[in-house]
């Protein structure tokens, strides 16, 4: 009996042991890996965060439409609820609960996240209006999934407006219509409520942000809005799609319409795509995409097997061709390369209704996740920082030998680089491993 006792009790203090770490898990988004590259670091402001409910009034109500009745008359409109999270620079020595509660996949968990960003505390007073970035999630997804990505920009001088697209999140996922029509047209408005907001002198964002000078990121769906933002019109093919936009209702985004054509907006100057979805299903063609009017940045995995990678996020790049835009690849990565923030601990688990695990809504079978975080926010912050804040020392980070398994590293005892030194700017050595940074110009 003794040894049985004994062995027991020492199995369950290994148990014990094991279950300890589970317990205490702190789902943290703010992971800097001790190989980051030099601008994933957190800047120098304190970050504050709050939560704005807007609503977009008289919208179409694409869920509401029967697609296989015939076309109403009139087609059904209603106000559209859109929560966006906010994060921005903070008062200093702003002090503040950093906790996030947010709901993973499976539409019924809530975690809770821990970042660097202080709830509902005063933002800085600064001297100019800091530049707006919003962000725009996949489908499903939530304003959170790129919370790492959010509160890290805005640590550096930016305020992030991340949306949850109604329809589109993990809680009130419904028909894919109402995101191929609807997410181009939320981001916009989220645009408008931010230049509004930031003229109210009753909003925390009075003086604060500057919309005029705004840059979009989306992820796969939020990149597909990002594309059409952009200028890029879908084609009349995919307008017609019975499991797409209802009656037409596409076709809004029609290239060549009057709607799309009057659609881009200026105060926009730059977006990041990250797997942009659409070009593997044919929604994007040459033409259509010649319409794209701001430089942008693409980031995807070489394995996507959602958005596709050859014919798709790397066709998309390939025909923007009426602006500069640059293509950066995670080789052997799949959707979930750079985006997601890391895959929550309660997120692992199989799931009987999703039939998977939840878990790879977030990882990636190659790639550890927050080191594609670091990198994505590594180059989110160059690529903002040249476009947004014309700081012309973010142009070396961007003057790369395309594949940076190539790149050398040779520098003199001193630390200075010599001649034949080309490795990665940013990268230490021998942690530029296995991404490729490509360019092209307006043809």
């Amino acid at each position: 009996m003794r040894l049985t006792t004994k062995t027991t009790g020492s199995a369950l203090a290994v148990i014990t042991a094991m279950a300890a770490p589970m317990a205490q898990a702190e789902n943290r988004i703010d992971t800097q890996m001790p190989n980051a590259p030099d601008m994933a670091a957190y800047g120098d402001a304190a970050i504050g965060v709050r939560q704005l409910d807007l609503v977009h009034k008289d919208q179409i109500d694409i869920l509401s439409i029967d697609p296989a009745a015939d076309k109403p008359e009139t087609l059904p409109r209603y106000d559209r609820p859109l929560t966006v999270e906010v994060w921005y620079p903070a008062a200093e020595g702003a002090t503040g609960d950093t906790a996030i509660k947010a709901f993973i996949r499976d539409g019924k968990t809530e975690v809770t996240l821990q970042g660097k960003a202080m709830r509902d505390v005063d933002p800085a007073q600064p001297d100019a209006a800091y530049p707006l970035v919003i962000v725009s999630h996949g489908y499903p997804g939530n304003r959170f999934l790129m919370s790492h990505l959010a509160e890290n920009i805005a640590s550096k001088g930016y305020v992030v407006a991340s949306i949850d697209h109604t329809d589109s999140t993990y809680r009130t996922q419904a028909a894919f219509g109402s995101t191929l029509v609807n997410r181009s047209l939320d981001q916009l408005f989220v645009l408008d409520e931010m230049a509004r907001l930031s003229q109210d002198e009753s909003s925390f964002l009075n003086g604060l942000v500057n919309a005029d000078n705004t840059g979009l990121i989306g992820y796969s769906m939020g990149g597909y809005g990002a594309v059409i933002t952009a200028g890029g019109g879908v084609t009349e093919a995919s307008v017609g799609y019975g499991w797409g936009g209802p009656h037409g209702t596409l076709g809004i985004h029609q290239a060549g319409s009057e709607t799309h054509t009057n659609l881009p907006d200026p105060r926009i100057k730059t977006a990041i795509a990250i797997g942009p979805w659409g070009m593997n299903t044919g929604f994007w063609d040459a033409e259509g995409l010649k319409g794209v009017q701001i430089p942008m940045l693409f980031m995807a995995g070489s394995e996507d097997m959602v958005s596709l990678y050859e014919k798709g996020v790397r066709g998309i790049w390939e025909n923007a061709s009426s602006v500069d835009r640059a293509l950066l690849t995670f080789e052997n990565g799949g959707h979930n390369a750079a985006a997601p923030m890391p895959a929550p601990a309660e997120s692992f688990r199989d799931d009987a209704e999703l039939g998977f695990n939840v878990s790879s809504h977030y990882t990636d079978p190659v790639w550890d996740t927050a080191r594609m975080n670091n990198i994505a926010q590594h180059f989110a912050t160059v690529w903002m920082g040249q476009h947004l804040k014309g700081d012309a020392e973010m142009d070396g980070y961007l003057d790369l030998v395309e594949n940076s398994n190539d790149g050398v590293w040779s520098m003199n005892e001193d630390g200075t680089p010599k001649e034949d030194h080309n490795y990665w700017k940013g990268f230490d050595k021998d942690t530029a491993k296995g991404l490729r940074y490509e360019t092209m110009s307006p043809e």
